[in-house]
């Protein structure tokens, strides 16, 4: 990812009348995202959050292939110093505090593969439909760091030993079959057309749900994560350390010429 690569990339939203509000994020390189991104999503959520108008939001990216890739490798190699490393890998980090502290449902439709960060993106919302390409896998060990940050939300969704398993085999995919019977995945579909239209059907009924309940059950489902400011902060701090070394920047070139 070049330098115009880099600022390239965004995050759009719409809200229909019966309240559904979409947000879409987009990059060109297989929606992998650079903190601009990053920091505009988890803003988007945080802003759709408390819009009365809004009763229920389906968080989604463009295209049909990758749901997202992860974060830039450019921008995560260009890291000269500790507190940059752990700036940028906040990026996830604010996206998935933003999701957990967001008062309204979150849908989550996953089109195509994730890695890294997108499967911390798919764990953190409250509901996940996928397609049968929805492969995930936690990559970060092969490049020298480890999925800290996204870790936590990864580890709520499908348990320790899940988890553990993606992060320890880093070079493997998961299938989508898979991730639903460890519970990443609501429900896996044939393709795009089906799944968007049981997202819709869903969106619909929680759009004539009682607000106020909505946002409670959010409230006990997300109970015992209160202390995930701090904690993902501190997860951020830990790659960002590694990212600094020389093993993680060869491992890191080594992958990007494969």
């Amino acid at each position: 990812m070049s330098i115009e690569a880099i600022n390239q990339g965004d995050v759009t939203f719409s809200t229909d009348e019966k309240g559904i509000t979409t947000i879409e994020f987009f990059h060109p390189l297989s929606n992998s995202l650079p903190g601009r991104v990053l920091a505009k999503l988890a803003d988007t959520i945080t802003e759709i959050g408390k819009d009365d108008k809004t009763k229920v939001i389906i968080l989604r990216s463009a295209g049909e292939k990758a749901f997202c890739a992860g974060a830039s490798f450019d921008e995560l190699i260009s890291i000269k110093d500790l507190e940059t490393g752990k700036v940028f890998f906040s990026g996830f980090a604010n996206v998935i505090n933003a999701a957990r502290k967001c008062p309204k449902f979150i849908i989550g439709r996953v089109q195509g593969k994730a890695v890294g960060g997108g499967v911390g993106m798919a764990s953190a919302v409250d509901f996940c439909y996928a397609t049968k390409f929805a492969a995930v896998k936690l990559s970060e060990l092969a490049v020298g760091i480890g999925p800290f940050v996204v870790g936590p939300a990864v580890e709520r969704k499908v348990g320790t030993s899940a988890m553990s398993m993606m992060a320890i085999n880093a070079t493997e995919w998961y299938e989508a079959e898979w991730a639903r019977e460890k519970g990443l995945y609501a429900e896996v579909y044939e393709n795009a057309e089906e799944m968007d239209n049981a997202i819709a059907e869903l969106a619909g009924r929680l759009a004539s749900s009682n607000p106020e309940a909505m946002m409670l059950l959010k409230r006990v489902f997300w109970e015992g994560t209160e202390n995930w400011d701090q904690l993902l902060s501190e997860r951020a701090a830990m790659s960002g350390k590694l990212v600094l070394s020389d093993f993680t920047k060869n491992a890191i070139n080594k992958f990007k010429k494969k």
